[in-house]
């Protein structure tokens, strides 16, 4: 039984009317010291509600902790010039002694496109540019790109898509470590891992599943995510960033134990 448990820092909510603005600093290390796998930052220029920029968000909560891994659910490559967000990706990496996962997405059609448009971004192209920021990514955060370096260059952190339609599962297949999907049940995840491992050229690649439905009995509800392929849980955010990270612990602790 080794399926991780994340939680996301207090720096956004998907409720206008309720935006959760916690401390960054507190919350980590409140994570952390509860025996949590991971926290997470969401990405967004404008979004539907306040939202704390991500790489300035993971490296607060990098500096005060020393285990926990820190990551990105999900990095909106397509609003930023591909070689800043390398340089992001790896300093972050670097400072936080290799802790980094890297999330990536197109983002949430209903945040709207107004970050897009103030970003310079056609709505309608990110996809294309993420893809197009994928295929080099690699390489730029390594230091190790034929066109020109970044230095110094870092260990490419794991990968992970997020996307439910065709052209996502291309995109987790071709150019990801992982595949990240919300809410979805234990048997969509099964079904949606094969149909991209099928497609993935040999690798088999696990899942990331952000605020799935935790109804009924937990411990077997998390076992029936680990037989589908899910290496990762991240639990909403309610309001209560407390309440929530003793609740989530709880639950890794009563699930470890078997």
């Amino acid at each position: 039984m080794t399926i991780e448990i994340g939680v996301i820092l207090p720096t956004s909510s998907p409720d206008p009317a309720r935006p959760i603005l916690g401390d960054v600093r507190e919350s980590a290390r409140y994570a952390e010291e509860a025996g949590l796998d991971s926290v997470w930052s969401t990405d967004h220029l404008i979004a539907s509600a306040p939202m704390l920029e991500s790489s300035v968000v993971l490296a607060t909560a990098a500096a005060v902790t020393e285990r926990i891994t820190i990551g990105y659910n999900v990095m909106l490559l397509a609003l930023r010039p591909v070689a800043w967000a390398a340089k992001q990706i790896s300093t972050l990496q670097l400072v936080s002694n290799d802790r980094l996962v890297l999330g990536v997405g197109t983002g949430n059609p209903a945040h709207g496109d107004a970050g897009w448009r103030a970003a310079g971004v056609e709505f309608a192209d990110r996809g294309r540019l993420t893809d197009e920021a994928l295929a080099v990514l690699p390489d730029l955060i390594a230091g190790t790109s034929p066109d020109f370096q970044i230095s110094p260059g870092a260990k490419v952190p794991p990968i992970f898509v997020a996307g439910n339609g065709a052209r996502a599962h291309r995109r987790a297949a071709a150019y990801g470590d992982g595949w990240a999907t919300i809410a979805m049940t234990p048997d969509e995840v099964r079904i949606n891992l094969k149909q991209i491992n099928e497609l993935a050229d040999g690798k088999q690649l696990k899942a990331t599943v952000v605020a799935p439905q935790l109804d009924g009995d937990l411990i077997e509800l998390l076992a029936a995510y680990e037989g589908a392929g899910a290496e990762r849980i991240i639990l909403p955010p309610t309001g209560d960033w407390r309440r929530d990270y003793d609740q989530a612990a709880e639950l890794r602790n009563r699930y470890h134990r078997g």
